[in-house]
């Protein structure tokens, strides 16, 4: 729901402000005031592409802020931000993070729609129609559509197991002979896991061992043998105890001693065990370096990593385990494709049966809404064709879409062929009054949907859009006063004359809303005029 939008520097708007109701907001003025340039800032808000043209003349750039909540859960809100310079380049920012304009027409875009009357590619394209019926019944529709696309899944990977198993009964001798010569080759040298890790910290101190074991042994004599500094320690002990009771702190000093002494004979043990555990053995050393270089002759061939040279070989084994075995392997994954594809067909056969037992219902709801719309006999008729497997989709096993037809008797035909602007916007907003909750989007911005339309349908159309903003929030771009009067507040859109023209946008209450509710009427604030439109505003304010 968008809590307010402010807009600068757009076309002729210098600079506007609006915070719509919940419900149904109207947005009234003349023609020509500037209402197009307020309805380009939405659609810049929900990511739709930016034009230069569009900053206002002698400005830098155009701004476009917003502040939306999505959903009653949603306590903080988001903050989105949209600057256009006048070379064409835009800026988004979302909650103060720098994003891309496909973020904000994901995150934002998905929660607002602009049902302008040249913008019904949702309801003229017959791709979207079978999603107008998944969301209305999805309690009913969602268990089967899952069900389907796994079937759907298990079946293309079923189909994919087969090619691959009679791809690799097709395979060149080359190739074959390839994976042949890699097992054979691994398998001969027969690396374990690990053991080249192991090698590799192990061997540096067996090719070293002679010098370890003179290091150790010269340290050892260093500390222990005659004349080594464990005999000088306990020669300066044996002294400071001598004295230490004139001084106590020669005898701490000894103490000190007497621990380091005792270190030291323990590390001149563990030099002598240490020297001990080193066993040089020329041919052992000999076979630890061959046994290296076999593999890293492996890892250089089919690594760089020993895990690769293990991938290669499971590779290798299965493309021919899969030759040696191709008759049964290929009997079995057809088995497997088989079962899979009839699984599919039932699935498929309940997801048909679930959208055909609701859509009907879905047409009369919304033919019941176009009556109200003094749509005549005019209905919505739900088409399902069965497709060919290989046509088969994500979105089921048929082709389905909501045909027109126009008058009782008459042949129903898509949307797109038959059907006037005028009245596309009317069966869209019937669609839009069905839908109710059951969609995801949380704002409706009409612009003409109430093009052509005036008398008895004017104030149909009026209490159908205001019927639509108790599950909504609802934004129009009105010329009718019988939807101007029935909205939870009003705005109006005025344009000066002055030799730089400018657009301001203002919310009229009281007088000002009778005042302008009387242009609408007539075009003059006669007597007449005012007292009509005050009737009107009392009127609506008792049905809402």
């Amino acid at each position: 729901m968008i809590d307010e939008i402010r807009v600068e520097n757009l076309a002729l708007i210098a600079e506007a402000s609006l915070t719509p109701a919940p419900g149904l907001t109207a947005i009234t003025g003349e023609t020509g005031a500037g209402k197009t340039a307020l309805l380009s800032a939405f659609k810049l808000m929900v990511g739709e592409r930016a034009d230069a043209s569009m900053v206002r003349e002698g400005e830098e750039c155009l701004v476009v802020e917003g502040r939306l909540y999505a959903g009653d859960d949603d306590a903080d809100g988001h903050v989105v931000r949209r600057r256009v310079g006048a070379d064409g380049r835009s800026r988004v920012t979302i909650d103060g993070s720098l994003a891309s304009v496909r973020e904000l027409g994901e995150r934002v875009g998905s929660t607002i729609d602009l049902c302008g009357q040249h913008e019904h590619q949702r309801l003229l394209s017959a791709a979207n129609h079978v999603a107008m019926i998944d969301e209305w019944a999805s309690d009913t529709i969602a268990p089967a559509l899952a069900a389907y696309r796994e079937k759907l899944a298990a079946a293309r990977e079923a189909a994919e197991e087969l090619e691959r198993v009679r791809e690799a009964a097709r395979m060149s001798g080359a190739r074959l002979e390839e994976a042949r010569f890699t097992r054979d080759r691994i398998n001969e040298v027969d690396p374990q896991p690990g053991e080249l890790e192991e090698l590799e910290e192990v061997l540096p101190r067996a090719e070293h061992a002679e010098a370890l074991v003179s290091c150790a042994y010269d340290a050892h004599e260093a500390i222990a043998a005659e004349g080594g500094a464990l005999d000088g320690v306990n020669a300066a002990i044996a002294e400071l105890a001598r004295l230490k009771d004139l001084d106590a702190k020669l005898g701490a000093f000894a103490d000190e001693l007497a621990e380091a002494a005792i270190r030291m004979e323990d590390a001149a043990a563990d030099l002598r065990s240490y020297r001990e555990s080193i066993d040089f053995d020329p041919a052992e050393l000999q076979s630890m370096q061959e046994r290296l270089s076999e593999l890293r002759g492996l890892t250089r061939s089919f690594g760089p990593r020993m895990e690769d040279v293990f991938a290669a070989r499971a590779a290798a084994e299965e493309l021919l385990g899969m030759v040696d075995d191709a008759e049964e392997r290929e009997k079995r994954a057809e088995r497997e494709l088989e079962s899979a594809e009839a699984d599919l067909a039932s699935a498929a056969r309940d997801l048909t049966r679930a959208r055909d037992a609701v859509a009907p219902a879905f047409c009369r709801a919304v033919t019941r809404q176009m009556k109200r719309l003094e749509m005549g006999t005019a209905e919505l008729v739900w088409e399902s064709r069965q497709l060919p497997r290989d046509r088969w989709g994500a979105q089921g096993p048929c082709a389905c879409e909501l045909l027109y037809r126009s008058g009782a008797g008459l042949t129903p035909r898509p949307m797109r062929r038959i059907a006037s602007g005028g009245e596309l916007s009317r069966v869209m907003l019937a669609v839009k009054v069905v839908l109710g909750n059951s969609d995801a989007v949380d704002t409706l911005v009409f612009d003409e949907v109430d093009a052509g339309v005036g008398g008895a349908t004017a104030r149909s159309l009026a209490h159908v859009l205001a019927d639509l903003a108790k599950t909504h929030q609802v934004i129009v771009v009105t010329h009718l006063a019988q939807v101007a009067v029935l909205a939870d507040t009003q705005y109006v859109v005025r344009r000066t004359k002055d030799e730089r023209p400018k657009t301001s946008l203002v919310c009229v209450e009281g007088d000002e809303r009778v005042a302008e509710v009387a242009r609408m009427l007539s075009g003059d604030s006669s007597q007449a005029s005012l007292d009509h439109a005050r009737e009107m505003l009392v009127e609506a304010r008792s049905e809402r």
